[in-house]
């Protein structure tokens, strides 16, 4: 640990830099004195302290122009570090701006689908320039009174059947939602209609019928 990282430590430090191998701090103390001992490194005592150093004779300790050498060789590595990051950065857009953009087939495709919809409505738009009526008034009306009487059937027939259940229930021991399950009996809004909706349709159609009189 000293040699690789080259600056002082006290066994205390060396203890936790090694403590994922178990290795106590007195086993460790052992060791460095052994290895000071034996010459492989030094130490100097601060107190009741020691301080390991890494004999410095043994590493080449580069001079002023090796070192100048040095910082030239990292500034180029950085720079073309940077570079490399650039290029990969414009890879990752070009391939994310691919991902989004439509295949040729699904182009084709969806040209077509629009150009079937536009010659669609240029022919209704066509008819209604002309003054094609693309709904008789004849079959119109006939539409429109056999709407009119199968909402006013339906407010008929269920305003009938609360009546009819209001007696049977009035004095029935019966949960009512039991019993209409029972029954098999379904409410409109059990079958997802409302007549509300189809009594406002109505209304607003008996009103349009008003004003073009």
């Amino acid at each position: 640990m000293t040699l690789q990282q080259n600056r002082p430590l006290n066994s205390q430090n060396a203890a936790d830099a090694l403590q994922k191998f178990n290795l106590k701090k007195t086993a460790v103390q052992k060791a460095l004195d052994a290895l000071a001992d034996s010459g492989q490194i030094s130490f100097k005592e601060y107190g009741k302290q020691k301080i390991y150093i890494a004999r410095q004779d043994q590493f080449d300790i580069p001079n002023g122009e090796e070192l100048e050498e040095m910082k030239k060789a990292n500034a180029k590595l950085q720079e073309e570090l940077a570079d490399q990051k650039k290029a990969i950065s414009e890879v990752e857009s070009e391939v994310r701006g691919l991902q989004t953009n439509l295949t040729l087939v699904e182009i084709k495709s969806k040209e077509a689908k629009l150009q079937s919809e536009v010659q669609e409505m240029e022919e209704k738009l066509n008819k209604l320039r002309t003054g094609v009526i693309l709904v008789k008034p004849e079959d119109k009306k006939i539409i429109e009174d056999s709407f009119a009487e199968k909402v006013n059937q339906w407010k008929k027939r269920k305003r009938m059947f609360k009546e009819l259940w209001d007696n049977i229930t009035e004095n029935s021991p019966k949960d009512q939602k039991e019993f209409k399950e029972e029954l098999g009996l379904e409410y409109d809004e059990d079958v997802g209609v409302n007549l509300q909706s189809y009594s406002d349709m109505l209304a607003s159609l008996n009103k349009r019928r008003k004003i073009s009189r």
